[in-house]
């Protein structure tokens, strides 16, 4: 495997980066729901376009992440953008009717704290146990659930 891009490394290690991983694979253990994980240097803006903002961003990475094509509908990205200390978490139509933006607001407020504190791997594996749980209780895992996307943290320069 190469090595992940300097800036990449500055925050998290490679065992960060498989436990963030693992946390993903657990998660999803309780629930029918995909949880992925992205990480940019910067917060891209469309090609020839304007700068965007994180969220639309984020949108942007769900989508081609192909995290809208899960059967049920039930993707999640936690999407970090670490030079511009940017955070957003997006849910797909099924989930977000569920638990709305206060809910993913409580969750990057969590995780901006944590990072502010120097603690990256406890933010990224906190918040994805606890969108974890709350998925459980919404859609919980049921027989014959297949694991539809990677688990591992998606990088893109």
């Amino acid at each position: 495997m190469a090595a992940h891009p300097r800036w990449v490394r500055a925050l998290f290690s490679e065992s960060d980066l498989d436990a963030i991983a693992r946390a993903v694979g657990e998660a999803e253990t309780l629930t029918s729901a995909e949880l992925r994980v992205h990480l940019e240097r910067r917060v891209h803006a469309p090609r020839g376009g304007a700068p965007t903002d994180t969220l639309s961003r984020a949108r942007e990475v769900f989508a081609r992440l192909g995290m809208h094509r899960t059967a049920l509908r039930h993707g999640v990205l936690i999407y970090l953008a670490l030079a511009d200390r940017q955070v957003a978490i997006v849910g797909d139509e099924g989930i977000h009717a569920h638990v709305g933006d206060e809910y993913w607001a409580s969750i990057r407020d969590r995780m901006v704290e944590r990072l502010r504190e120097g603690a990256a791997r406890a933010a990224m594996v906190d918040a994805v146990r606890d969108v974890g749980r709350s998925l459980a209780r919404h859609f919980p895992r049921e027989p014959g659930d297949t694991n539809e996307l990677s688990d591992s943290v998606s990088i893109e320069p």
